[in-house]
């Protein structure tokens, strides 16, 4: 039987890693599988060029580029979830000790509709009483996805020489919210230091708070795949369900891993967070963690109406009580 060829662009993790390696075949689709790119390469190719069929995609960007009409919709696969507040670094001459510190502070951010740094905003904002007009945000790079800032958004675009990191180093900005670990910070710099000493403390704080684990990246189609082939993202939907039960039962075995007291980790992860925190679909606590992404992104005024999850995200059910268990 002829099978489609499609393109799938995204992170090389274990997660990803039985589709992958071949060892889970969606139904019907070769899967041309891309993992060679960093994450804002990926996002600007496919949400700006269209580069790829289908796209591990930003999140806060995919949110954006929906409410200007770009030709793609998602399934729900969350592919890349993380806590926040250990992104957050302050210059350490700057007297920054609370978040309230930051407010009326230069903070530098990758781009403005890096998820991170909106998942950031958001909770400073609702966690912490720190509005996001109140901070001069000064972003590198420019955007995944064209918006028009609302008109009291204090945003500075940096020229190409300059970065973030190195300007929260060199005192030119207060702080810095990123999406990676830093280089003055895996460099042990002085200068540069954590908001959140704590931070796994105040995330899990956090968590037991709000139930919030928050998601990155969604997993975006092209509108012209689902038209032509109104089949695969159920089909897509099950593969990726698939190798992602797979991949959690194998790193079940600590053995796999080099880390002394790995398996500590996974069942303080499993206490904390419950046995699937990984979970994909619009479950009750998947919904809650998107609305309030989405929430975010019209209190901040990057969408122009309130974003519906039933119209961002394409239907992945077969059915009551259908499809879990094989039947000839």
């Amino acid at each position: 039987m002829k099978k489609i060829e499609l393109t799938l662009a995204c992170g090389d993790y274990e997660i990803v890693r039985p589709l992958k390696e071949g060892i889970v075949r969606p139904d019907g689709i070769d899967l041309v599988v891309l993992t060679g790119m960093d994450s804002t390469t990926r996002h600007w190719r496919f949400l700006r060029n269209g580069d790829f069929d289908m796209s591990e995609t930003s999140a806060s960007s995919y949110v954006v580029a929906r409410d200007y009409g770009y030709p793609i919709t998602a399934l729900p696969v969350f592919l890349h979830r993380r806590f926040r507040h250990g992104f957050v670094y302050v210059n350490t001459s700057k007297g920054i000790e609370t978040p309230t510190d930051l407010v009326g502070r230069k903070v530098g951010i990758k781009s403005f509709l890096v998820t991170a740094g909106h998942w950031m905003r958001g909770i400073l904002e609702h966690e912490y009483g720190v509005p996001h007009k109140s901070i001069d945000w000064y972003a590198e790079l420019d955007e995944d996805v064209d918006f028009e800032p609302p008109a009291d958004l204090k945003l500075t675009r940096l020229p190409d020489d300059k970065s973030v990191e190195r300007m929260l180093a060199e005192g030119e900005l207060d702080a810095v919210i990123h999406s990676s670990l830093i280089k003055p910070i895996l460099e042990k710099d002085p200068r540069v230091a954590r908001l959140f000493p704590d931070y796994k403390a105040e995330e899990q704080r956090y968590y037991a708070k709000t139930g919030i684990f928050p998601i990155m990246h969604v997993l975006g189609l092209r509108n012209e795949v689902v038209e032509k082939y109104p089949w695969v993202p159920v089909n897509m939907f099950k593969a990726f369900d698939e190798a992602r039960k797979i991949a959690m039962k194998r790193m079940e075995n600590p053995r796999i891993v080099p880390l002394a007291w790995y398996r500590e980790a996974w069942e303080e992860q499993e206490a904390i967070l419950g046995p699937d925190p990984w979970e994909y679909g619009l479950t009750e606590r998947n919904r809650h963690t998107l609305e309030t992404l989405a929430g975010y992104s019209y209190e901040q005024g990057l969408i122009r109406k309130p974003a519906s999850l039933d119209e961002l995200f394409v239907e992945v059910s077969q059915g009551r009580k259908r499809g879990d268990e094989f039947r000839i």
